[in-house]
């Protein structure tokens, strides 16, 4: 038997993780179908990839769909007969939906919160069309971090976004099975599997706070090298007793 490559390993630790996730929070079960919301970049394609090797083992049985969405007023171009073949692979529908927000509609909500709103109520649209139940987006365990840093400095609030979220007005739930997974391991597959990478040009994007928190994340690392860890899991560690609590009278 030949012996496996450094990536060949890598692979196989990323897919044992999604496993553990998809087990540990119950992320799918059987009968499921699965919609995947498929932007280009590389997470979302590792999402393809791991989510479609998965649905060939049968445990648990579910099926697989695959949407992209197009923002037509972002100058945002994707090579669509690239990621159609990455999906037939695998054998997994391939559907592309346009749409677009208007930015001056509400002064009050950011350009990224209308862009990442419409974008969302596409995909519960296109999910609930082809009778999928759950909604798998690529958000690793890296934009979980990070995501709770910024809701703590600026909502002042103590949450992120979870493995598994239960969206009831929609009647679905929205899952990550990339929550156990580093970007810096997505960022090695991407490079060994040869993703082709999408052109993005977003007018809003470098309004987003997201870049200097995850700076702020790696300074963390350089005082602990294990912080990452520490705030992964101090979301399920919450040690109430020693909060500040309000007198109730």
């Amino acid at each position: 038997m030949a012996k496996l490559t450094e990536d060949e390993l890598l692979f196989r630790k990323v897919e044992e993780k999604v496993k553990r996730a998809i087990f540990e929070y119950g992320l799918i079960v059987n009968g499921d179908r699965v919609l995947i919301g498929l932007s280009g970049g590389k997470d979302s394609l590792a999402l393809l990839e791991l989510l479609g090797r998965r649905s060939r083992i049968f445990n648990p049985k579910f099926e697989v769909m695959v949407t992209h969405i197009i923002m037509t007023n972002i100058p945002y171009r994707s090579d669509l007969e690239y990621l159609k073949g990455l999906a037939g692979q695998y054998n997994i529908p391939f559907i592309v939906y346009e749409t677009a927000f208007d930015a001056s509609t509400d002064t009050r909500k950011s350009p990224c919160f209308l862009c990442s709103w419409t974008r969302r109520k596409a995909l519960f649209d296109i999910a609930k069309k082809y009778n999928c139940n759950k909604i798998a987006l690529g958000h690793h365990q890296d934009d979980m971090i990070e995501t709770l840093l910024m809701n703590m400095i600026h909502q002042g609030a103590i949450g992120t976004m979870p493995p598994k979220l239960k969206m009831d007005k929609f009647e679905m739930e929205i899952i990550r099975p990339l929550c156990l997974l580093q970007e810096a391991e997505l960022v090695r597959i991407a490079t060994w599997r040869e993703y082709s990478k999408q052109l993005k040009n977003c007018p809003y994007e470098k309004g987003s706070s997201r870049s200097d928190i995850k700076r702020i994340v790696g300074e963390l690392q350089k005082i602990n090298p294990e912080a990452r860890y520490s705030l992964w899991n101090s979301m399920s560690n919450i040690q109430e007793d020693y909060l500040p609590r309000k007198v109730d009278f």
